[in-house]
């Protein structure tokens, strides 16, 4: 017997996903390695935007640097505790707007703690551009476009 699956109100996609962004609150990010492989890792996000925009603090000298300037195209995966999911696919880019920077390290105290000061040659901050969200409702089997706001 399937699991029976909760109906999702399609009006209220948007919501949910950031029920699910607010529940899971460590992404995995996909890019591909320089050898073409891909490769996944948590990430912890500095910021979440209503239109899916996603900020994500990095260091210069990690491999994730080196495939993102390569290949900007990525995927966040969310998983919520109770399962519901969220894929966030979009092109990474370097923020590079000082008052966006200042803004997000001041809101962040463990930037401070590790990197000093947001000079910090290691500092990067990357905004992932969504380009498509897909919301799935635990043991639903099938995605929801999420509509948002293409800026």
């Amino acid at each position: 017997m399937k699991p029976r699956v909760e109906p999702v109100d399609l009006n209220q996609l948007p919501a949910l996903a950031h029920e699910v962004i607010k529940a899971a609150k460590f992404p995995m990010l996909a890019t591909v390695d320089l050898d073409g492989h891909p490769r996944v890792r948590p990430v912890s996000p500095v910021r979440v935007d209503e239109n899916f925009t996603v900020y994500v603090a990095n260091l210069a000298s990690y491999k994730k640097t080196a495939e993102i300037e390569a290949n900007p195209k990525v995927e966040l995966a969310y998983l919520a505790p109770k399962h519901d999911q969220l894929r966030i696919s979009g092109s990474a880019e370097r923020v590079t707007e000082a008052d966006l920077i200042a803004e997000i390290w001041e809101a962040n105290p463990l930037l401070k703690q590790y990197l000093g000061s947001p000079d910090n040659p290691e500092f990067i901050l990357y905004r992932i551009v969504p380009e498509q969200v897909r919301f799935m409702r635990e043991w639903a089997l099938a995605y929801h476009e999420v509509p948002f706001d293409r800026a």
